[in-house]
């Protein structure tokens, strides 16, 4: 937080202003680890609630006679939702369903935040003190990485739970590499514990690193779009086309957006199921 603001003097301070998150501590350098951003948090909090809620909304006031529009639009996520983990998941968990559901609509909600005009809540959030905002949290790696380790962590527990802590870590390190011998045995002991590491490792990196840097390239563009409109000087034929071009590309962009937004929601959540039911499954 500041009390003084600087408008941006040019267009790469103008996208580097908007690149930095609201941090705990602006003391810190601004990739600083342990530096907590907040608007990440509060943003992604809030937008957990707003599913809550209506997901709750709905589910008190369904109706079987008389089911509302927005009650059917729930029922097909829900359907969605339920009959992939039926095609993927072949575990006994009850837990696999309602968390592809959260991850896929709490997904599409910080992700359609990028659908909101790039100054408004920033510009809004400097009347209050406050100089930074990111409103997209998916577009912060640490979200990102938050969500991915925490479906391998969940991926891991659910192996624990279907084969026991003992067949658990045993397959740890008799697979991918089996041997028949003893000695083999304890010899690709260390070679399956490597591969396995890599293996869970790169799950959570691939899992982030998709989402994020697709919500961030499409944030980055929204940007530029934004940009057109730096160069207004009045009304001019320069400034009207400029203008013009700003609203076709905008609207263009937020169009394509859309399968985007939904798009990398469902890859997220196709990933989740499928690394739990490989988890439950023998190797």
């Amino acid at each position: 937080m500041s009390a003084e603001h600087h408008a941006p003097a040019n267009a790469t301070e103008y996208i580097q202003h908007h690149l930095l998150n609201l941090r705990a501590n602006p003391a810190l350098d601004p990739v600083d680890p342990s530096n907590i951003h907040l608007d990440t948090f509060w943003i992604s909090l809030v937008l957990g609630f707003v599913f809550l809620f209506v997901f709750g909304m709905v589910a008190r006031r369904a109706s079987v006679d008389k089911p509302s529009k927005f009650q059917l639009f729930i029922e097909l996520i829900v359907e969605l939702v339920d009959s992939n983990v039926k095609e993927i998941f072949h575990g006994k968990s009850k837990l696999v369903a309602p968390l592809a559901l959260t991850v896929f609509v709490w997904v599409v909600l910080m992700n359609a935040m990028d659908f909101l005009p790039v100054d408004l809540l920033p510009k809004i959030a400097t009347m209050f003190g406050v100089e930074y905002l990111k409103v997209v949290p998916t577009a912060d790696i640490n979200q990102g990485l938050a969500m991915s380790l925490s479906v391998v962590l969940l991926s891991v527990l659910l192996g624990i739970q279907a084969k026991g802590l003992v067949g658990f870590v045993v397959e740890f390190f008799t697979a991918p590499f089996h041997a028949e011998g003893l000695l083999m045995k304890i010899i690709l002991i260390p070679v399956n514990g490597a591969m396995q590491c890599i293996e869970y490792g790169s799950r959570g990196l691939s899992l982030a690193l998709r989402l994020v840097g697709n919500m961030f390239a499409g944030e980055l563009v929204f940007m530029l779009i934004a940009l057109l409109g730096m160069g207004w000087t009045g009304a001019n034929p320069g400034s009207i086309l400029g203008a013009l071009g700003q609203v076709v590309a905008g609207s263009a962009w937020a169009i394509f957006h859309i399968l985007i937004v939904i798009l990398q929601a469902y890859i997220f959540m196709m990933l989740t199921i499928v690394y739990c039911g490989l988890a439950v499954e023998e190797h």
